[in-house]
């Protein structure tokens, strides 16, 4: 049972504890992009090319493991104290991470194993960093003015989405490749302090009893789901022993953990949620963002640097277009919200517009110019920019209060598999389309973008060099393709998206029983 012990305290300047959830919100999403671009460096340092991946890998995979998790402990516990556990685990991680291979820890013998154990840390601090931010701005401001801040939140995503890459370049060209990791300390100490000292958040008295059995299950099922999307078709086939056999994990250890669930009385991730339409739909749209989001943005620095013949750094840079149109939409999506109290719309029109920009982007061939593809790239980021925060407040708007952090985090981890299952399927079409191309017979390892070197491809004669770029060009455009529908689907759920009336408006008290009866009604129990 879980109940209120006081009301809400509003801090006494919020903005001051925004900048430090920006600060938290900003690590979690640059790291990766960083440490991308610093990866060539490592392996030259340590070896161990076909674990390198791993790196990667074992960040996200820790990460979409722990997000749902870490949202229930805040439900639990109190997000402050355990958003600051979050920061302090991922600053160690950080720490571990810049000392692997070092002779403080041995030597650089084990340097890449290391490496891969500490980023699985660090992977677990940013999962309670990401769903952590939300589920505080989700206590601190009531959902009607929540559009705005949510907003701001999404335009920190946006620059570190550019950011990475370049702040990533610079410290990999002119300091150690170990900065990529310690340069998190000054930024995570001045969050930590910030928001120890000037958040003060409502407080709950709660019965506490953890389901472990419920997280053990849920943990395994996770990663069995991203071993199967990160490793089919690359590392294994996708009828191979490995990868059926994992998927068959996931299955039975999904399966368990829902009857699980369904007895525990402190559920990790709370089945009832899914009784709420509002919550189900935005669940699937989460997904499906995800999915053709983060699968097929995967594509354009890849396009950028072998077609247009951009160096990595300034792939990052042409970016800003996608990223120009989310941020500003965003921002005034977050208004418009907050004055109007209304929000049913903007998830429709993000479905249609990003559905055009994927359309357009389809488009792309050889001889498309960087003014032409930034124009496509304007239209996908004002798509984007209608969805990302409006399907997260819509998410917390629908569930009651002391299921904003479960429901947070369960947002996150569906945009998060999301994207781990688009990136792999459309990993495999780029593959499959490209090995049919005069490009295919340019992949290092028999059909991997990531083998394709632009400079030598500049030092080929003009017609070979045509025929592959054109080959290049095309699988990369079957891609888009392959994302217009899954585009399209985001715009026809969101029509089914109940308009329950924002809490916290400025004519109406916040969670007052006729609200909570909405979400009483959107919410049937689970029997």
């Amino acid at each position: 049972m879980t109940t209120m012990a006081e009301a809400p305290a509003r801090p006494v300047n919020i903005r001051v504890v925004l900048g430090g959830l920006m600060i938290a919100m900003m690590l979690a999403m640059l790291d990766n992009m960083i440490v991308s671009t610093a990866l060539p460096r490592i392996v030259s340092e340590f070896g161990g090319l076909n674990h390198f991946t791993w790196v990667v890998t074992a960040y996200v995979l820790a990460t979409t493991v722990s997000t749902p998790i870490w949202g229930k402990f805040g439900d639990l516990y109190g997000r402050k104290t355990v958003f600051l556990s979050s920061i302090v685990l991922f600053l160690f991680g950080s720490a571990l991470c810049g000392m692997a291979g070092s002779e403080m820890l041995g030597g650089p013998g084990d340097g890449m194993m290391e490496l891969i154990a500490f980023r699985a840390v660090q992977g677990l601090g940013a999962g309670g960093l990401m769903v952590g931010v939300m589920a505080i701005i989700g206590d601190l401001v009531p959902p009607r003015e929540r559009g705005r801040y949510q907003g701001m939140i999404a335009g920190i995503m946006a620059i570190a989405m550019v950011a990475g890459p370049l702040v990533g370049g610079f410290i990999t060209d002119h300091l150690s490749w170990r900065w990529a990791f310690y340069v998190n300390l000054p930024l995570g100490g001045v969050a930590l302090i910030l928001l120890a000292t000037r958040m003060h958040l409502p407080k709950y008295r709660t019965e506490h009893r953890i389901d472990w059995l419920g997280a053990a299950l849920l943990s395994i099922g996770i990663t069995a789901i991203v071993l199967v999307t990160t490793w089919g078709g690359n590392e294994y086939d996708w009828t191979s022993g490995q990868i059926l056999g994992l998927a068959a994990l996931a299955v039975l250890s999904l399966a368990a953990f829902a009857l699980v669930e369904r007895r525990v009385p402190e559920p990790i991730l709370p089945l009832s949620l899914f009784a709420n339409r509002n919550f189900a739909v935005i669940s699937v749209i989460g997904f499906l963002l995800g999915f053709a989001m983060f699968g097929a943005m995967n594509f354009l620095p890849l396009f950028q640097q072998t077609v247009q013949g951009a160096s990595a750094t300034n792939s990052g840079l042409l970016l800003l277009p996608l990223m120009f149109g989310m941020l500003v939409v965003s921002i005034v999506v977050g208004r418009a919200i907050t004055k109007t109290g209304r929000y049913r719309a903007f998830p429709i029109v993000g479905g249609i517009v990003m559905t055009a920009g994927m359309a357009l982007l389809a488009m792309l061939d050889v001889d498309t110019g960087k003014l032409e593809s930034s124009l496509y790239m304007i239209v996908l980021g004002v798509g984007m920019g209608f969805l990302m925060q409006t399907s997260m407040l819509i998410a917390q708007n629908s569930v009651e209060q002391k299921d904003l952090g479960a429901a947070s985090g369960a947002a996150t981890f569906f945009r998060s598999i999301g994207g781990s299952f688009g990136i792999s399927l459309f990993g495999a079409v780029f593959a499959n389309r490209l090995a049919d191309s005069p490009a295919g017979a340019m992949m290092a390892g028999g059909g991997e973008g990531a083998g394709v070197d632009p400079a030598a491809l500049r030092t080929l004669p003009p017609e070979q060099q045509h025929a592959v770029l054109g080959g290049l060009a095309d699988a990369i455009g079957v891609v888009f393709v392959w994302a217009v529908p899954f585009a399209l689907v985001v715009a026809v759920l969101a029509w089914f998206v109940k308009e329950i009336p924002l809490r916290g408006g400025p004519t109406d008290a916040a969670d007052t029983p006729e609200e909570q009866a909405e979400i009483a009604l959107a919410s049937p129990p689970v029997r």
